[in-house]
């Protein structure tokens, strides 16, 4: 951060709006700089034009970007609750490298108590993930997949050099398949934990403006 130019800007971006709501209700505290959560829509094509959209703000141009909310858990034993910090997102296009994996799962740890965080791969696909698929994604060495994770980075990145992150909750794994989002316990406890580590994000992005030894 240049000390003349103020706080950097954080921007959060997630797609449904269940996840918006927790991320707006979680605690707000603490925050290093501006904080924008953004709602894309559903989609990696969504995703990616309103992350360009929102960058081309000059307010916002240098902003970390996190993408989160919720996934599909590709390997066995991930249970609904279970959190992924991506060490790089992955799609057809490209792969793009995460940035303080290491300080996010740290916090992650502190803000969820209990809950499980797998670090990994994570890719991004165009259709929700079902049955069979989830073994062929999974054999590409990812350990979770969404559908907006990848493109929010991607866009992040060709909008300039940022630093880049990508945290999602599981709300279905292998032996916990959902059939509709926020109507069995495995959507309600992943709202539940995406609420709660908003102050996670915050300590991240902190982290990012510390001065390098």
């Amino acid at each position: 951060m240049n000390p003349t130019t103020g706080p950097s800007p954080l921007l959060i971006a997630c797609a449904l709006g269940i996840e918006h709501l927790a991320l707006r209700t979680g605690d707000r505290r603490g925050a290093g700089g501006p904080v924008t959560v953004l709602r894309t829509g559903m989609g990696p094509r969504a995703a990616e034009r309103s992350v360009a959209r929102v960058l081309a703000d000059p307010a916002l141009g240098s902003a970390a970007v996190l993408a989160t909310g919720f996934c599909a858990g590709l390997a066995p034993g991930m249970h609904p609750g279970d959190l992924v910090v991506a060490e790089e997102t992955r799609d057809p296009r490209s792969t793009v490298s995460c940035v303080g994996t290491d300080r996010l799962v740290k916090e992650l740890v502190r803000a969820a108590p209990g809950r499980t965080v797998h670090t990994g791969p994570l890719t991004g696909s165009d259709h929700v993930v079902r049955g069979p698929e989830r073994a062929d994604l999974l054999a590409t060495g990812a350990i979770a997949v969404d559908m907006e994770s990848a493109a929010t980075l991607l866009s992040a990145v060709r909008a300039g050099e940022r630093p880049v992150a990508a945290v999602r909750v599981v709300v279905d794994a292998p032996e916990h398949e959902l059939v509709r989002i926020g109507t069995v316990r495995g959507g309600i406890s992943a709202f539940r934990v995406l609420r709660s580590v908003l102050p996670a994000f915050f300590e991240w992005h902190r982290s990012l403006l510390l001065p390098r030894r």
